[in-house]
């Protein structure tokens, strides 16, 4: 059965924060990773970004935050605009004082530091380079855990309070979008809830445009408008949250449901790649 691209004008209506465009990201001069993708994220939009891993997810949030230094990665083609600028030769500490931050997979906690500590280090993200006590008050208030915690080292935090010192240092740099990739990986249930509620107040409540990578796609599409499937380096599949919901291939293979039912993805023993999906 074939899937018929859904679009939706959604993204075309509103004039984009982010505007990726054909972006090309290549390893070691031969392995193209990135192929040509394009996508959007208009302000105060959250967006989804899924697929199976070693679709290239990673490496175009990477290029897209130009994080590509330490993994003989380059950028082979196409353009990042954000807020209409183009970030072509910005260093990643350049785009994020332009307002872009990223939160890479397995957060940014220095362990070594305590949490006071971490938080300060958003300074250098800023353009006052300063920290403001009332800013770094209101921020650790919206994760009490972190307030108990303030003067623990990094390294001993759970995941999930890592994840939230992660964010909380994100707001601190005083972004106007986050990009975060796998936030919720390796941690319980009730702490993915936790951490995407928190995002979802952030959104909410801050403004802020969101782009998430996460394998958990039922988690992402509660609270992103839009969403983006990529397999080997190319978006396969893009539109509304409720039409991603509601399509037979993207419930089997990444929403966990067959028939209308939750199905356990051990028993999914292949996945069956659309020719479609791959031309």
């Amino acid at each position: 059965m074939n899937i018929k691209l859904m679009k939706s004008n959604a993204t075309e209506v509103l004039q984009p924060l982010l505007d990726v465009r054909n972006l090309e990201v290549v390893y070691h001069d031969v392995v193209f990773a990135v192929k040509g993708v394009s996508l959007k994220v208009a302000p105060n939009q959250v967006v989804a970004l899924f697929g199976p891993n070693g679709a290239g997810k990673t490496s175009l949030v990477r290029g897209i935050s130009r994080l590509l230094q330490s993994t003989d990665a380059e950028i082979q083609n196409g353009s990042v605009h954000f807020d209409g600028k183009d970030l072509n030769g910005l260093a990643p500490h350049d785009i994020a004082r332009r307002g872009l931050y990223q939160i890479p997979e397995g957060g940014n906690v220095i362990k070594e530091l305590s949490v006071r500590e971490n938080l300060h280090l958003s300074q250098f993200c800023r353009d006052d380079r300063q920290v403001p006590d009332d800013e770094y008050a209101r921020v650790i208030d919206r994760f009490p855990i972190l307030k108990k915690r303030e003067h623990q080292l990094g390294g001993y935090l759970s995941g999930g309070e890592q994840q939230m010192l992660s964010m909380a240092k994100a707001l601190l740099a005083k972004p106007r979008m986050l990009i975060l990739d796998e936030p919720t990986l390796g941690l319980s249930p009730i702490l993915v809830h936790e951490n995407f509620s928190a995002l979802n107040e952030i959104n909410k409540n801050l403004g802020l445009a969101i782009l998430v990578i996460e394998q958990n796609a039922r988690v992402a599409l509660d609270i992103a408008s839009y969403g983006y499937v990529m397999e080997s380096g190319r978006v396969v599949y893009d539109g509304a949250s409720e039409q991603l919901r509601g399509n037979r291939e993207i419930q089997e293979f990444y929403l966990g449901l067959e028939g209308g039912n939750r199905k356990n993805f051990r028993e999914v023993k292949h996945y069956k790649r659309r020719k479609r999906w791959l031309s």
